[in-house]
């Protein structure tokens, strides 16, 4: 799969993501907003919640289920509480555990996207693709989610990973009608352009991209990838020299010694 901006992964085992380790990273799991007369055991939730997330992204697993369980203990009805154990059973391929605290995250509040957004990833990553671009698109349509191209772009990812390609195509393309200069998105879409044997849509939309919005590393380097492809040796050259230039010390950058020859 192609990576989730779960906003994020590069390939869900990768979108996982963008796409999972982009959910963590991105900070999907967020403290809900401290109501005026919160009791002393919520505070101590919401800490140990923040404490169980580090511990889960530094792979302190154990430190992780025992502040979460802690948590739980404190205040059951947090749905961030069953969030972060739900991503931690999922890490531990608890399935049926990670699936029931999603759920009751959802149970107990069905309105905040944040919630969705991180059951969609588990959905997603779990091959449960439906479902998955279901709730993205719930996500999407919420008007509280300040970042419905992020959640279109993922539900892309998703399709993908089921090898929908024309409906990842589309949800790629709606992404970026709410937001024409949204990079990821615009990546997304070149890559797919790119893996479907499509070289020359692929420059053309990066072309069209850069001409008016900022670059990207992604999309440099997708650009030489493109007109490597197409035969295009001045394209790429034009590309791979913006990119040494602009992002000198990027990984894409460094990676551009060992760009296959005959990439797809």
């Amino acid at each position: 799969m192609s990576r989730i901006s779960y906003e994020t992964a590069k390939p869900l085992a990768a979108v996982s993501v963008t796409l999972l380790l982009a959910l963590l990273s991105t900070g999907c799991v967020s403290s809900s907003p401290q109501r005026a007369e919160s009791s002393n055991s919520e505070n101590a939730a919401e800490f140990n919640v923040q404490l169980g997330i580090a511990y889960l992204q530094q792979g302190n697993l154990t430190l992780a289920q025992e502040k979460l369980e802690r948590a739980l203990e404190q205040n059951s009805r947090d749905p961030n509480v069953h969030t972060a154990l739900g991503l931690l059973n999922d890490r531990l391929d608890r399935t049926r555990d990670a699936d029931d605290h999603f759920r009751t995250a959802l149970r107990l509040a069905p309105r905040d996207p944040d919630v969705l957004n991180n059951y969609a990833v588990y959905l997603c990553k779990r091959g449960r693709h439906d479902e998955g671009v279901k709730r993205f698109q719930e996500v999407a349509n919420n008007r509280l989610y300040r970042t419905p191209e992020a959640a279109y772009t993922n539900a892309g990812v998703c399709q993908q990973s089921a090898q929908r390609f024309e409906a990842a195509e589309q949800l790629y393309r709606r992404a970026l009608a709410v937001r024409p200069n949204y990079a990821e998105g615009a990546w997304q879409l070149g890559n797919l352009l790119l893996q479907l044997g499509r070289p020359a849509d692929a420059k053309t939309h990066v072309d069209s991209y850069l001409a008016n919005f900022s670059a990207s590393a992604d999309l440099l380097l997708l650009g030489v990838q493109a007109s490597r492809a197409t035969g295009d040796v001045r394209a790429e050259e034009r590309f791979a020299r913006r990119l040494k230039v602009d992002f000198p010390d990027s990984a894409q950058a460094r990676s551009l010694a060992n760009l296959p020859r005959n990439p797809g």
